[in-house]
């Protein structure tokens, strides 16, 4: 589905030079918007940034799972 707009000529030049060759108007307006795509966010984190935020994660799973499986074993005792 797509919907037209209209655009100032001024809007229209300032969203033409923000263009890369690659990207269609749309892709633009969606990237200017804050709008990312996964491919954007490959990269950012240097190798030993990446497995600290894995190991992170990891704890906070196994201490959330944890206290998961206390509150299902108070259920159970009711």
């Amino acid at each position: 589905m797509s919907k037209s707009i209209r655009l100032s000529e001024d809007a229209y030049e300032r969203l033409a030079a923000h263009k890369r060759d690659d990207e269609t108007f749309s892709e633009v307006v969606l990237r200017l918007a804050g709008e990312r795509s996964l491919l954007e966010l490959a990269g950012i984190l240097s190798d030993e940034e990446a497995e600290s935020l894995r190991a992170a994660v990891d704890e906070r799973r196994d201490r959330r799972g944890g206290e998961l499986e206390g509150i299902a074993g108070e259920i159970e005792d009711t």
